[in-house]
């Protein structure tokens, strides 16, 4: 197998069996990967060999999941080949000639069977990336919505060694034009990743990005299990538990490419919202269960002191407020004793774990 910069031979068949999403070895490489040589000046790059003359090639890789999108990827490739050593395409199970075009147009492709979903597909190319031994790779969708020319911006936190996470994000200025129900959605989504993050040290302005740099310590610490586009959360929270260093850098995005929803906007945002709701039970147990517990038993409460007053006040009982109230009490009791019994046992498990 060829380096980082060096070119593979065409063909190189790989074969892994499927497995749980993680930063460790090889699982989820299925398919055939190959590396043509690149059109419009050449190679993907031998060492000192750039693949734009008069240009020293930058030691990182382009990794763009892709479904469904050969009218765009051949574009995204060639535009991205300008400022990496490579671009990794991870084909995700398309019908369509996303993995030919993709290949003439220069990229090393990886070709899933089968749809799993963006974190399969991002984690396949992560594992590239790393047997290839890359310090560094950018991540960008493969529908067109982002800049490849912005790569520089997002990549070089990374390359100067200030961050191990990069996030373009499209709130840092103006310069990104989103429909407001976008823009809403997005918010909500950010708003409930900050609150899953542990400590609270770093607070994004768009968690859902897909626009985002890694360096290799992010790359060796992928340990972490995520399905679809639950990836983009999942992995600032799991580098905020870590420690990771992570920033943000302004992006611009367009929604005018030929395939804007590859999953309905509404579905898409519960799901991703059920996920990080999962995280703050599991990461932040008092802030999940102890608050909304606390609220609901003083709920209960009132309904029952209105309760009485009224019966002392006119001799009425109202059997279906008491109810209420001492079913709203009980509940409340009951999940702020859950919260504080689990933030009891993971205060152990984190004392134990270091």
């Amino acid at each position: 197998m060829a380096d980082a910069r060096g070119e593979q031979p065409a063909g190189n068949v790989w074969a892994p069996s499927s497995g749980h999403l993680s930063g460790g070895g090889n699982p989820l490489m299925e398919g055939v990967c190959s590396s043509d040589a690149a059109l419009m000046g050449g190679s993907l790059g031998m060492p000192g060999e750039p693949a734009i003359p008069g240009r020293e090639l930058s030691p990182f890789a382009v990794v763009a999941p892709a479904y469904n999108e050969a009218l765009v990827i051949g574009s995204i490739v060639l535009q991205a080949k300008r400022h990496a050593d490579r671009v990794i395409v991870v084909d995700d199970g398309s019908a369509d000639r996303t993995s030919e075009t993709a290949r003439l147009a220069g990229a090393d492709v990886i070709r899933l069977p089968e749809n799993g979903g963006k974190a399969k597909a991002m984690m396949a190319g992560f594992a590239r990336a790393r047997e290839l031994g890359y310090d560094a790779v950018v991540m960008l969708d493969g529908d067109g919505q982002h800049d490849p020319a912005e790569i520089p911006v997002v990549a070089a936190p990374v390359l100067s060694g200030e961050a191990d996470l990069v996030i373009g994000s499209r709130f840092l200025d103006t310069r990104a034009e989103i429909p407001a129900y976008r823009r809403a959605g997005q918010r909500v989504l950010t708003g409930f990743t900050n609150l899953s993050v542990d400590d609270g040290g770093f607070a994004t302005t768009d968690s859902q990005s897909g626009f985002r740099a890694l360096s290799r310590r992010a790359l060796d610490n992928l340990t972490f299990a995520s399905e679809g586009y639950n990836i983009e959360s999942d992995m600032i929270a799991h580098f905020a538990s870590l420690n990771l260093r992570v920033t943000e850098v302004p992006i611009s995005v367009t929604y005018d490419v030929p395939h804007k929803h590859k999953k309905n906007p509404l579905s898409h945002g519960f799901g991703v919202l059920a996920r990080i709701v999962g995280l703050i039970g599991y990461k932040r147990p008092l802030l999940f269960f102890g608050i909304p517990g606390g609220a609901t038993a003083l709920f209960g409460i009132v309904l029952e002191i209105y309760t009485f007053s009224e019966l002392y006040r006119i001799n009425q009982f109202h059997y279906v407020i008491f109810t209420l109230g001492i079913t709203a009490l009980i509940l409340g009791l009951l999940l702020t004793v859950s919260g504080l019994i689990l933030n009891g046992l993971l205060s152990i498990l984190r004392s134990r774990t270091g």
